[in-house]
């Protein structure tokens, strides 16, 4: 299979993966502005760039507030995600699901990267949990694994001042194998926003979008840094 310019691997430096510390001030975690680029960096809020620079201890739990705004599910949307159920449902499982919501973010030197896990509240039901580590490895430099040996590799951008997390391609993985999945059996481009709106309070915007089917999941949520 020839490589194409998204799969070109992206090399990052020894001094870009060093953590730096200010004088008087915390360990500073470059890795996703290594990915982001200089210049993208540069025009991300400096709340962004607090959030996304931030060096976890092994001990560290960074936890996020917050609440669902919205969510939409196509009939095949609700389909994918009921069968995403077995590799631990990382797509959200009702449509018009609203409610409280926390995000945990903890430092995985093991998986080389972070562990993220999403708690969302859900009426007369107890509440879904997703787990998903981001690995800081990959041709494009980040992966997302969700269970069972799935994922994604993902390109991170700055656009309009938002933090954009764009799947590339899709995998399975089983020890050392990896394969990546079919184009025609990929459920669509996934695209998660991270955009700031002041006074510590931030959106993350998901969308799932087939090239066939159109949009098969959105999910609106709002939280706030403690």
């Amino acid at each position: 299979m020839t490589a194409s310019p998204a799969d070109t691997p992206i090399s990052v430096s020894s001094r870009e993966q060093t953590p730096l510390r200010h004088v008087d001030g915390p360990v500073v975690d470059l890795r996703f502005r290594a990915l982001v680029g200089e210049e993208g960096w540069s025009r991300l809020p400096p709340a962004v760039q607090r959030r996304f620079s931030k060096r976890l201890g092994p001990r560290t739990v960074l936890v996020y507030p917050g609440e669902v705004l919205e969510t939409r599910l196509s009939r095949i949307g609700w389909l994918l995600a009921f069968l995403a159920r077995a590799i631990g449902a990382p797509l959200p499982l009702e449509d018009g699901m609203t409610g409280g919501a926390t995000v945990a973010v903890m430092e995985n030197g093991g998986l080389g990267g972070q562990s993220w896990t999403r708690t969302y509240a859900r009426s007369g039901r107890f509440p879904q949990v997703v787990h998903s580590a981001k690995c800081f490895a990959g041709p494009t430099g980040l992966e997302e694994h969700v269970g069972r040996g799935f994922g994604m590799s993902l390109r991170v951008r700055e656009e309009a001042g938002a933090l954009v997390f764009s799947s590339v391609r899709y995998f399975f993985s089983l020890g050392s194998m990896r394969l990546c999945l079919p184009r025609i059996l990929e459920p669509g481009t996934m695209t998660v926003v991270h955009r700031d709106e002041g006074d510590g309070a931030f959106v993350f915007s998901l969308e799932l979008r087939h090239r066939v089917f159109g949009v098969l999941v959105q999910q609106t949520a709002r939280f706030r840094d403690v």
